[in-house]
């Protein structure tokens, strides 16, 4: 069984990975501090380490990072973690100690079982059925909207979700409006809806008399009429006695429309401090796999064999690599602020040659680290291009490894010629 150490994880993201992981037979060992995670990290021996954190600079998260990199039965074991918002240079310099994926709370949990299951090699069951689950609180009531379709990872997670806000805000009372109106249902989504109405009471937190469901499908209405353990959910089409059952009575006089418009489309809980994104945005295959990089490099190459030998290497520590066989698809590519941790660049390119490139970049005040790798051995031709502006020069041909240390120095700010 495949094992996962998960560090600082929060109640509620801990209980979420606890149950998924079970699911997919992935054992989940949770480290509450950092001090401990050493400890159980080379006891386990885990497949994979996952960190969430609210400082990437936390002295002991450094230290934590630090000692697993220089430890030769930790070092190779890769990292996701789940932090805050932070430079992409900052994030390049993560690794150097392992990390594979960096996910910018809150997270797309989709995207983020996706990486997971790409590193421990296993294939994850997920949902993907389009859907839109928006959570939101306004004063006590909870809106909770689903439209598109019934997608089940969306719905496990709304209890967590739910759990979340109401310990969050202190809610002593909380109450829930669930909103399916746009939503076309069968007897194909009972299960779902089955699981939807059972998450709804997160954990027992909401009192089934505080949940109100507006729906216009007379299927939902049965649904909840069938079942006893629904008693007391209440299913309408009228946003107005929703909001005028829940609503405080010394609110009763305003006008209703009033209120419902500022219940629905005002907020009082800010949706970016959670762990996990609710909302489902629908991303190009491209877009998921760009999501949590950790380091994108260019490589300008005209020799498709070096091109893809350094592909080949840089995907070992989960960099992304853009590849240009020429100059100028390369400039190109700048002039349009494509954005890179790295460029690794040659000297002879037939279109443009690579000092000519350097001079162009050097005019822009072009910040990436350049690493040149050409199969020039002058020494002229070195000085010339760290004249122009490049970090650090190596010969071809380099076996992986020098490729990596070198590539890391250069991110990491470290030039050694």
């Amino acid at each position: 069984m495949r094992k996962v150490l998960l560090i600082d994880g929060s109640p509620l993201f801990t209980q979420f990975l606890t149950d998924k992981f079970k699911s997919e037979q992935v054992a989940l060992e949770s480290a509450e501090s950092k001090r401990d995670a050493y400890t159980k990290l080379i006891t386990i021996i885990p497949d994979l380490i996952i960190i969430e954190t609210t400082d990437i600079i936390d002295t002991e998260i450094q230290e934590l990072l630090e000692k697993k990199s220089s430890d030769p039965n930790a070092r190779k074991i890769p990292i996701i973690i789940t932090g805050p918002v932070i430079e992409r240079s900052s994030v390049a310099n993560l690794v150097q100690f392992g990390v594979v994926k960096y996910f910018t709370k809150p997270i797309k949990f989709d995207v983020f079982f996706q990486s997971v299951s790409h590193i421990l090699g296993a294939s994850f069951s997920m949902d993907t059925t389009p859907c839109v689950l928006d959570v939101h609180l306004n004063q006590n009531i909870i809106f909770v909207e689903l439209a598109r379709g019934l997608n089940r990872e969306k719905i496990i997670l709304l209890k967590y979700r739910l759990m979340d806000i109401i310990e969050k805000n202190q809610l002593n009372t909380p109450k829930l409006v669930l909103m399916l109106t746009n939503l076309s249902l069968t007897f194909m989504d009972i299960t779902n809806l089955e699981l939807l109405f059972t998450n709804l009471t997160a954990d027992g937190q909401i009192s089934k008399n505080n949940i109100k469901i507006l729906s216009l499908s007379e299927f939902v209405k049965d649904i909840i009429d069938g079942h006893p353990e629904y008693y007391g959910y209440e299913v309408t089409d009228n946003l107005g006695s929703i909001m005028g059952s829940l609503i405080e009575s010394r609110s009763s006089s305003r006008n209703i429309n009033e209120v419902i418009n500022n219940r629905i489309l005002e907020t009082t809980d800010d949706a970016s401090t959670g762990s996990i994104e609710m909302r489902n945005v629908e991303e190009t295959p491209a877009e998921m796999e760009e999501e949590g990089t950790v380091m994108k490099v260019a490589v300008v190459d005209d020799d498709v064999v070096i091109r893809k030998i350094l592909q080949s290497t840089l995907n070992t520590i989960s960099a992304e690599t853009f590849l240009f066989p020429t100059g100028a698809e390369f400039l190109q590519a700048v002039n349009s602020k494509q954005q890179f941790d790295l460029v690794i660049l040659d000297i002879f390119i037939p279109d443009i040659d690579g000092f000519s490139i350097l001079q162009g970049l050097q005019r822009q005040n072009f910040e990436t680290p350049i690493l040149v790798y050409s199969q020039a051995t002058q020494k002229e031709a070195v000085i010339q291009a760290l004249s122009l502006g490049a970090k650090s020069y190596l010969v071809k041909p380099q076996k992986p490894n020098v490729i990596i240390k070198k590539a890391l120095e250069v991110v990491n700010g470290q030039f050694h010629n």
